[in-house]
């Protein structure tokens, strides 16, 4: 006897999806903005809803958390193909590192809640390093291939060295000072004509 096929769960409707999205952008933004902790009531006002829609689409502060840092490492690391058609590697290579500083700021509204769901296993530990050093590798790769970048480089130690200059500049540093180290990293990178023999 033929039985029925189960049913199919629904898509979410397009307005609800839309409401997600405008929140994960809205706390994009506020968290960028924050030195630390928000309100929820503030995303939702950012975004143009109720806060019974924010709770409907995350139940929980880490929930919001969660998927904005999960969209911020999507962003990050899925347009570096881009940026190497565009660039000559070197140039995608600065690019993206000014990006990565954008990211490494915008955790700053977040980074308690994401300390402590870590922590407790409410939020997934992300591979956000092992991501991060893919990409320099890629660039890396495509920059020693063209002459432009040195290929006795180990991508682990680049991710490292932008650490650093993020670790070290976050409490007192300035958007200039990170661009100034930024520009003396990948000048570290680039390959350079022999230094003539000195008399």
């Amino acid at each position: 006897m033929a039985t029925d096929p189960p049913p199919r769960r629904r898509a979410p409707r397009v307005d609800a999806r839309r409401n997600r999205d405008k929140l994960v952008e809205a706390a994009r933004a506020v968290f960028a903005a924050a030195d630390g902790p928000v309100p929820l009531e503030t995303v939702a006002r950012a975004a143009g809803v109720g806060i019974g829609t924010l709770y409907r689409n995350f139940p929980t502060r880490e929930a919001l958390v969660e998927a904005v840092y999960a969209a911020e490492l999507d962003a990050l690391t899925d347009g570096v193909d881009a940026l190497l058609d565009e660039y000559p590697p070197d140039v995608a290579l600065r690019t993206w590192a000014g990006r990565y500083a954008t990211f490494f700021a915008a955790k700053r509204g977040m980074a308690d809640t994401l300390r402590a769901g870590w922590a407790s296993g409410r939020i997934a530990t992300p591979d956000t390093r092992e991501r991060i050093t893919a990409v320099l590798a890629r660039i890396l790769a495509r920059g020693a291939a063209d002459g432009v970048l040195r290929d006795d480089v180990e991508p682990y130690d680049v991710t490292a060295m932008l650490l650093g200059v993020f670790l070290s500049t976050a409490a007192t540093g300035t958007p200039e000072q990170v661009d100034r180290l930024l520009d003396l990293l990948v000048h570290a990178l680039r390959t350079v004509a022999p230094t003539a023999t000195r008399r």
